[in-house]
């Protein structure tokens, strides 16, 4: 089956391209299947979402004032319902039978809204913005007028934020190098200063001293782009909130500076942020510096466990592969994207994608673990665009791409033989 899968990923071409003049929607910020692959969604610079048939690659539906600016993130709930969210402040609910009209309208972040996440679990819709906050919306509960929701976290400096697939961690990335993982998760319980419990909180490639963050809960401090200044949380406050629980309790905090290959020594902001579709690792972009001309690509396994004791001198991720990249198009963030079997990475990569692998033979993570830090394998380049390619996504039900540039072009990858 994986060398069947490998000679298809192999032979993938570009098979098809859309575009409308950018005049219409500008740029392509995000890419979003449905969950039975019937239809792409585009979430544009100028206020459109366009949807797409993916398999005849014809244009379906634009709705052309989705929201009053910028389009940066869509998630599927199902089948049918989808989320959209906006550098307006708000989230939209659509329902792909009845797209004339929004399902409701969110109100509720005070910034650009960047993520959406869903539990399929609870029907929990979770956003996060540069607001610096993660709100919790209850979908069960929806009516024209919006959802009831609540704040669930707040950090500074906050980029993006993904549940892993089975909703047992949330983790969270910010401008400042840090990645805070909450363990065990639950939805449903407020997070306050002072009423739950700290897992550990260091810095994985210092030996800085971990100070107490303010009254207005754990952050990151520093600058906005590039400085790590120092800690999130007291690692006194800490320890004793460990031992009073006794153990992991729910929602625990975990706060690291993971490791990038040559740069330990400088702040990197952390712009994209995947999780393995298996839950098994997570794949971070880094821009290392505001002028650098490179960037970094890395994958980090979850370690079995998390360490229960402050002490412990493991934590919970291992970098494992890592490649870099060219910083083309400086200031617009690359999302990139698993493969939906976690084989395979497709990156996006100046004017086209790179399909990377963990080996050359597109082997499960688990099967192919180096003992140190490997280069992740260029599987395949494919460059049909004519700009900066921003985002890009596979299908989850056939074996295509689909990626989206700065000049608004979205093309489409197939095998060809």
């Amino acid at each position: 089956t994986f060398r069947a899968m490998t000679g298809l990923y192999g032979s993938i071409q570009p098979a098809d391209s859309v575009y409308l003049s950018t005049r219409t929607h500008g740029a392509v910020f995000n890419l979003e299947y449905s969950p039975d692959g019937s239809v792409l969604t585009v979430a544009c610079e100028q206020t459109e979402v366009l949807l797409f048939d993916p398999i005849s690659s014809k244009h379906i539906k634009t709705l052309s004032e989705a929201h009053e600016d910028c389009v940066n993130n869509i998630r599927f709930l199902d089948n049918r319902l989808f989320a959209t969210c906006s550098d307006d402040t708000t989230i939209a609910l659509w329902d792909l039978r009845k797209l004339n009209t929004k399902v409701c309208t969110l109100h509720g972040h005070t910034s650009w809204v960047k993520n959406i996440e869903y539990d399929t679990n609870t029907r929990l819709l979770v956003t996060s913005g540069f607001d610096g906050n993660v709100i919790i919306w209850d979908t069960n509960r929806c009516t024209e007028d919006g959802c009831p929701h609540k704040k669930f976290f707040h950090t500074r400096f906050l980029m993006r934020m993904r549940l892993t697939p089975d909703c047992s961690k949330m983790l969270i990335s910010t401008s400042s190098g840090y990645l805070l993982i909450l363990h065990d998760l639950d939805l449903n319980k407020s997070l306050e200063v002072g009423s739950y419990p700290i897992l550990r909180a260091r810095r994985t490639t210092t030996s800085s001293d971990i100070t107490s963050s303010g009254s207005s809960g754990p952050r990151a401090v520093g600058s906005p782009c590039h400085q790590n200044d120092s800690g999130l949380l007291s690692e006194k406050h800490m320890s004793r909130s460990s031992q009073r629980e006794g153990g992991s309790p729910r929602n625990s905090l975990e706060v690291l500076t993971p490791e990038v290959p040559g740069e330990r020594d400088r702040g990197n902001c952390i712009t994209s942020l995947q999780l393995h579709p298996k839950g098994w690792a997570t794949l971070l972009r880094y821009c290392c510096g505001s002028c650098a001309d490179h960037s970094w690509t890395c994958v980090y396994e979850f370690q079995e466990g998390a360490p229960v004791r402050p002490v412990s001198p493991r934590c919970s991720l291992r970098l494992t592969h890592c490649i870099e990249e060219a910083n083309v198009g400086r200031g617009y963030i690359k999302e990139l994207c698993f493969s939906p079997d976690g084989r395979m990475i497709s990156s996006p990569h100046g004017f086209g994608i790179r399909l990377l692998g963990f080996d050359a033979h597109c082997s499960e993570l688990v099967d192919c673990l180096p003992k140190e830090a490997s280069p992740l394998k260029e599987i395949r380049s494919l460059y049909s665009h004519n700009d900066v390619v921003l985002t890009t996504k596979f299908s989850p039900t056939h074996c295509q791409i689909a990626s989206g540039c700065l000049s608004g072009r979205v093309s489409l990858y197939q095998p060809k033989f």
